[in-house]
């Protein structure tokens, strides 16, 4: 069977609902696929986020720039998650974040009446959402407290630990500005390794 660009969409909702071929099917012509550039900008700042995406491959970075112009990364979606400004996007209201395409890559994305379309009436998908969400929440959270309670090299292990991949596929600009530490910092913590 050919790949195509539903292909990994299919797979997360076969893993996480029961649907048949004909559901999925319907499920996934409500996205739209694009490739996206690296460093290609998807949301700007003040701008309402009319989508949710879904990386296929590549890496978006949901981030926000501080009064100095100084960015500051929220979240980093990877392949298989679906991410998005969610307070602009959920509200329809003007975003204080960013996103941007780290690598070049495959997207799907889904606009906001759509995205409550399936949610009222694609059966199942309200729960592997709301599952998700938590999931995302928590993680988030559990960022928030090591940002608080660990030092820079407490930080940069539990990375290692939950995402390598990461530390060596991204610019050490980013990994350095997720983990909310310096670039020398993170040089002198990978050199001690």
């Amino acid at each position: 069977m050919p790949s195509t660009p539903y292909h990994q969409l299919k797979q997360y909702i076969n893993n996480n609902m029961r649907v048949d071929e004909q559901q999925a099917e319907a499920f996934c012509k409500k996205f739209r696929h694009k490739t996206v550039k690296r460093n290609e900008v998807l949301l700007r700042v003040d701008e309402v986020c009319p989508y949710i995406y879904f990386v296929n491959s590549g890496c978006l970075r949901v981030y926000m720039l501080d009064v100095n112009g100084k960015e500051s990364t929220r979240f980093l979606i990877t392949e298989g998650r679906f991410g998005t400004a969610f307070p602009s996007f959920n509200l329809q209201e003007p975003s204080l974040a960013a996103i941007q395409s780290i690598e070049a890559g495959e997207i799907l994305y889904i606009c906001h009446h759509d995205f409550n379309d399936l949610l009222a009436n694609f059966p199942g998908w309200e729960h592997t959402y709301r599952i998700g969400l938590e999931k995302d929440y928590i993680a988030s959270i559990k960022r928030i407290e090591s940002l608080i309670t660990m030092d820079a090299r407490q930080r940069y292990q539990l990375l290692m630990e939950t995402s390598p991949a990461l530390i060596q596929r991204l610019p050490s600009k980013i990994i350095a500005d997720y983990l909310g530490i310096s670039q020398e910092t993170l040089s002198r913590l990978k050199s001690k390794k």
